[in-house]
């Protein structure tokens, strides 16, 4: 059976937050049923439409919520969070008329999630509380999920943490000379995470501004991460590095993205952009 068949005549929205890109399907009437090589061949920036994550807007799984959205890598796996998905998300609602109110709850893989709508362009959304603990992630060994890597004959510290998803961060010096494809990918493969990593790499400029790269498992480098820059203040902030309850400017290639967090037993809270691109149907 020729796995583009299932794409035909369905429509879709690409999205973008911060340059973090998506595909959005309307899947309320069900969720889609499209195989992980139907998904890589949208994902194709020549060939497809190209996306670092396709979202599907789901009918709500629990009482009070708006909506679920599924989230799926360009390579066809599954993934736990979305940030810069989560706001993209909230505005296609908003414009579709799922969602009528300033302030709604969404449902997703990793939990609900909060919404608070500032513009159509500028949204608001709640994470949840940053996890530091081995299970969460989960990650294996002694110290796990903190730990060290060799590399190229370089020494990096991470530090564990979930935000729904995994993520290990590893403060540099210098963001630009970085390693990030090297590295990312080798922490990535490491044993010690069963279920694989987003490798975050930050550079600390003073307590409020970070600059951020991210190398997401399932899809590589992207222009932005929004749990990765929630993952990176949750880190910083616990080593005293950033004053996360004043807020914190995260940089990240494709744009900036404004984080909070009280503080551990509170949800980490991001704002920042999400724009529509265009909307098209597959012929396929």
């Amino acid at each position: 059976m020729n796995p583009h068949a299932a794409l035909r005549g369905l429509r879709f929205t690409k999205m973008h937050g911060a340059g973090n890109d998506f595909v959005v399907l309307d899947a309320r009437a069900g969720p889609p049923e499209l195989s992980p090589e139907a998904m890589r061949w949208i994902a194709e920036r020549r060939t497809g439409v190209g996306f670092d994550q396709l979202l599907s807007v789901e009918p709500a799984r629990s009482e009070g919520s708006a909506l679920y959205y599924g989230i799926w890598n360009t390579d066809g796996s599954a993934a736990g969070q979305c940030g810069n998905g989560a706001r993209c998300v909230a505005a296609w609602a908003l414009r579709a008329g799922l969602v009528d109110a300033s302030t709604f709850r969404m449902d997703s893989p990793s939990g609900a999630v909060e919404v608070q709508v500032h513009a159509l362009d500028d949204i608001e959304v709640s994470l949840g509380v940053p996890d530091f603990s081995a299970r969460a992630l989960p990650a294996r060994g002694v110290g796990a999920p903190d730990g060290v890597l060799e590399f190229e004959g370089e020494v990096y510290k991470y530090r564990g943490v979930s935000m729904g998803n995994p993520h290990a961060l590893i403060e540099v010096a210098d963001l630009a000379s970085a390693p990030v494809p090297g590295v990312g990918a080798t922490l990535q493969a490491d044993r010690r995470f069963p279920d694989s990593v987003n490798v975050g790499f930050a550079e600390v400029i003073d307590a409020g501004h970070i600059r951020l790269r991210v190398y997401e498992r399932g899809v590589g480098e992207t222009q932005a991460c929004g749990s990765g820059a929630c993952a990176a203040v949750a880190v910083l902030h616990a080593r005293g590095r950033v004053d996360a309850t004043r807020g914190v400017a995260v940089d990240l290639p494709g744009g900036r993205l404004q984080i909070h967090w009280n503080g551990p037993g509170d949800a980490v809270r991001m704002r920042g952009p999400a724009v529509f691109v265009f909307e098209g149907v597959f012929c396929e």
